[in-house]
């Protein structure tokens, strides 16, 4: 083995506690950068899959009734590649065992043969049989229910109760995120899916020879705004609420906004991580060519060349950050599994296609290289140019002078270890201000990980307990008077009654375009509340259109500006309306007019479709009862069923990926600051023996590091929180979505438990510290080093 060789495993050894930080720090960065990719990738990845496999549609259009003998002419449409027709009707359901009210969407499958587009996959079980009471079911509401083939559930269907027979547990392309009407987050208690036969449904619906829903598929490069148009053209007399594309359709919208912030955080994190693991790896190497003067110039003096020396100190970089990297690999390939699975409890795919592809392993080696080489190339060229003569003499001495806190004058307020701590700390500006930084990053992502918790509270506290007041959404299937509101607010229990009524439109303005939810409230509301910038009720204009503030930077438009709102429904009229005022909505991009504006303008009478009610939950039950006997009555939503599923959805995902992310940020932590003890440690060892040889105790001599340590921890925090907040900014900014904002919210726990990690880090470090200062070779300073 060459001399080199041997001199590097031997260092190796002696810094066996540094290099094992500094391997945990660029573990965390590439584990952090490996979990989410390789996560985000194989999501997409199944997802294509998935769609190219059961034939997912890229064009969805639902409309009141059309003959059959349509599709015809819709096939006709350029680029249009497949038509298929079907019916799809939402049903009020029972569950034995289950009190609660359940909403399902029957969905026809062809008599004879599979489906054309958004094709099955049976988990269990079969298809169902023509002329037999059989459905096949969604998965994630079998699994909510504990349902199996052979099971029965009762569904009013056109106002007939019938009981069902479970023919199978099914997924479809359509439905990998399902979403009961008008709801955010799933609800698989109280919302699922049911495939029944094309004949069955529409004998109950009288659609025979008719339908009202049908998915087109295109061709290759076919330009869907087109097809859209034409397709709505033809619609329209049938009742067309407006064809839309695969882009808009609620599952994969979902899916891609949340693959969004995937790779948001898979950029920043891990960025922050192999930067710091870059800082400590120079001062680890910078403090070793300090300290191994002596030892190049007697290398050069027996004729090793500059090059062999900077590729000695080079090796040792690669060697920790390939440790680290590798570690990093394993740890991240097992936390995106694991990650994998998790998603898998909300999209519902039938498989899940993991794997950790060659070019992210050698992706994850090139940029951790990259960042240890570029990190630590002063520091190799500082031992590469040092001069023979030059290295065999000691490093001369930092430049005496007093500090700025003893030329202020509090010199006499200072002991004699106190001024020393403060003199060192400020003959090295650039590296105390670098040690201040990397210890700020390790709290800053500690920040960043609790921001959410802190963040997604806040949302679904504004949304659902200041705005959304109300206790029951109830919805009818058709447009109704009044006088529904005012029977269901003599049912006994009701405290509160308000009407709504809303439907789908698209808007316009300029060369933007966006479709979403048009709701009509009263003035005044006390339960369904809109509200300002400052949370305050806003009181809607009885003229105008009021936009959500997200939806207006989307469309570009302002206060005063004329938008061209196009209903979807109905007349299917377009007409253009001043935008009055905007307002913050943190879920969802809705618009709003006046209820009695809103009628108006749809020109169908003085109807509403939907209250909101306020009930005593003494009276609950009897409620849900007499409200689900109630023909007119399409769905009924809770509120707080509503709340623990934003819960379980946004737990179950946001927040686990931060808490892993905080897991790593706390190895991070301590690798930043017991790297920057150990460092301070190695570089003043003499120094502290000499001072022990001085006279000076075990504890002044302690109190000399560790004050320094503490000194840097406590400027770290303040620095820590600046920093925290600007990358919560960061992520609050790019995660925004038409389905929901985060809001930029921490709280005061959120800064004390980072400031906590760090004074955590700093005491476990000091008490490794602690015992090695007991150890100081007080015999080797009395030896010239020369």
């Amino acid at each position: 083995m060459k001399a080199l060789n041997r001199k590097l495993l031997r260092d190796l050894w002696h810094m066996r506690s540094q290099v094992l930080a500094i391997m945990m720090v660029i573990a965390s960065g590439v584990a952090t950068y490996i979990m989410s990719v390789t996560t985000l990738e194989s999501l997409q990845r199944t997802r294509a899959q998935v769609y190219e496999e059961y034939r997912f549609a890229d064009i969805f259009s639902p409309l009141k009734r059309a003959p059959e003998w349509v599709t015809e002419r819709l096939a006709s449409i350029p680029d249009v590649r497949e038509v298929e027709s079907r019916i799809v009707a939402e049903v009020r359901m029972e569950v034995e065992g289950f009190a609660d009210p359940v909403i399902g969407r029957l969905v026809s499958v062809p008599d004879q043969h599979e489906p054309a587009m958004n094709a099955l996959f049976l988990r269990n079980g079969r298809m169902p049989e023509l002329d037999q009471p059989e459905v096949a079911v969604s998965e994630p509401f079998a699994k909510a229910h504990q349902l199996k083939p052979g099971d029965t559930i009762i569904a009013i269907i056109n106002g007939h109760r019938q009981k069902l027979r479970i023919s199978g547990i099914a997924l479809s392309p359509e439905y990998i995120y399902s979403l009961g009407p008008g709801a955010i987050f799933p609800d698989n208690e109280r919302f699922g899916i049911l495939w029944m036969k094309r004949k069955a449904l529409a004998t109950a619906y009288d659609m025979e020879g008719a339908f009202n829903d049908v998915v087109l598929k295109l061709s290759r490069n076919a330009m869907a705004a087109d097809v859209i148009e034409s397709v709505d053209q033809l619609l329209t007399r049938y009742g067309g609420n407006g064809a839309y594309a695969r882009e808009d359709q609620q599952s994969h919208h979902f899916l891609s906004q949340e693959f969004h912030g995937l790779e948001t955080m898979a950029t920043l994190f891990p960025a922050i991580f192999l930067g710091a693991a870059a800082f400590l790896l120079n001062v680890v190497i910078t403090r070793l060519v300090s300290t191994e003067r002596e030892q190049i110039a007697v290398l050069k003096a027996f004729g090793y060349s500059n090059t062999a020396i900077g590729w000695h100190y080079l090796q040792l970089v690669l060697i920790i950050t390939t440790l680290g990297v590798v570690t990093g690999l394993l740890l991240g390939r097992w936390l995106g599994q694991e990650l994998g699975n998790i998603y898998m409890d909300f999209f519902y795919f039938p498989y899940l296609d993991f794997r950790l592809d060659t070019d992210l392993v050698i992706k994850a080696f090139l940029i951790s290289f990259l960042a240890a080489v570029l990190g630590t190339l002063h520091a190799v060229y500082r031992a590469v140019r040092l001069p023979p003569a030059e290295a065999m003499q000691p490093e001369p001495p930092a430049r005496y002078r007093e500090s700025f806190l003893e030329r202020s004058g509090m010199k006499r307020y200072l002991s004699q270890p106190s001024r020393m701590i403060i003199r060192y700390l400020s003959r090295r500006p650039l590296r105390t201000a670098f040690t201040i930084l990397g210890i700020a990053m390790a709290g800053a992502i500690m920040m960043a990980g609790s921001f959410w918790e802190d963040a997604i509270d806040n949302m679904l506290h504004i949304h659902y307990k200041l705005a959304q007041r109300e206790d029951l959404t109830v919805t009818f299937n058709e447009l109704t008077s009044r006088r529904a509101m005012y029977e269901i607010a003599s049912l006994d229990g009701v405290e509160q009654v308000e009407p709504f009524r809303q439907t789908a439109v698209r808007i316009h303005f300029a060369h933007h375009q966006q479709r979403t939810v048009m709701q009509g409230f009263e003035s005044h509301a006390k339960l369904h509340r809109i509200l300002d910038d400052q949370l305050e009720p806003f009181e809607l204009p009885r003229e105008g259109i009021v936009l959500s503030d997200y939806l207006a930077e989307l469309l570009g438009a302002k206060v005063g500006d004329r938008i061209v709102v196009e209903i979807l429904s109905g007349s299917r009229s377009t007409v253009e309306i001043e935008v009055v005022a905007t307002v913050s909505v943190l879920i969802g991009i809705p618009v709003y007019m006046h209820l009695d504006a809103m009628n108006r303008l749809l020109d169908e009478g003085d109807g509403i479709n939907g209250v909101f009610l306020a009930v005593d939950s003494d009276f609950s039950d009897p409620i849900y009862r007499e409200l689900q006997d109630r023909p007119r009555v399409a769905g009924i939503t809770l509120t707080e069923a509503a709340i623990k599923s934003a819960y379980a959805t946004m737990g179950e995902t946001i927040l686990i990926i931060t808490f892993i992310h905080t897991i790593m940020a706390t190895a991070f932590a301590f690798g930043v600051i017991y790297n920057s003890a150990r460092i301070a440690y190695s570089e003043r060892s003499r120094e502290l023996a000499s001072l022990r040889v001085l006279g000076f105790s075990h504890a002044e001599v302690a109190y000399i590091l560790l004050g320094e340590l503490i000194i840097l921890t406590l400027l770290a925090i303040p620095v820590s929180f600046v920093i925290g907040e600007q990358i919560c900014a960061f992520f609050a900014d790019h995660m925004n979505s038409k389905l929901y904002r985060i809001p930029l919210v921490i709280e005061s726990a959120s800064y004390a438990f980072s400031a906590t990690v760090l004074l955590v880090s700093a005491f476990l470090s000091s008490l490794v510290i602690w015992q090695r200062l007991k150890h100081l070779d007080l015999v080797a300073v009395l030896k010239t080093r020369e």
